[in-house]
């Protein structure tokens, strides 16, 4: 167990510091660029991921980290729709415009195309059973492409 240890160890860190390295943006890798940062990890697969660990990636710790005043600024950027006095008026205003829009006729012509399409499937629905009656027209004679 201890021998595979010795050859799994080094791998996942290398493949943990290779996944690192391609997520860490350009702007917080120290003292090489990204690139030669992805070679020197790949190479020096023992070394190279150690090193990106230690010196590659400018971390940050707890103490000096982000302070309480940059996490509430980033956490006040999204608010849920449910609080988002934004998306409520949009809503508001959204109602208004479909209220408007009724006014104007537009109500009246979806009444008219739900009522044609009512009837249009009644029809289709008498001809079906009239087909399983036996009291229809063929197959061949009802269909309007052919005529």
């Amino acid at each position: 167990m201890l021998r595979a240890l010795m050859f799994i160890l080094p791998i996942a860190l290398t493949i943990y510091a290779f996944i690192d390295c391609l997520n860490t943006p350009e702007d917080e890798t120290r003292h090489l660029p990204k690139v030669a940062w992805v070679f020197i990890i790949l190479l020096f697969w023992i070394v190279g991921p150690v090193v990106w660990l230690v010196a590659g990636k400018a971390r940050r710790g707890p103490a000096g980290g982000r302070g309480t005043g940059e996490w509430r600024r980033r956490r006040t950027e999204w608010v849920a729709p449910d609080d988002n006095p934004e998306f409520l008026d949009s809503l508001r205003d959204g109602g208004k415009e479909r209220g408007a829009d009724e006014e104007r006729g537009t109500g009246k012509d979806d009444e008219a195309l739900l009522e044609d399409w009512e009837a249009d499937l009644r029809r289709r629905e008498e001809e079906l059973k009239r087909r399983e009656g036996g009291d229809g027209p063929s197959r061949g004679d009802d269909d309007p492409k052919q005529s």
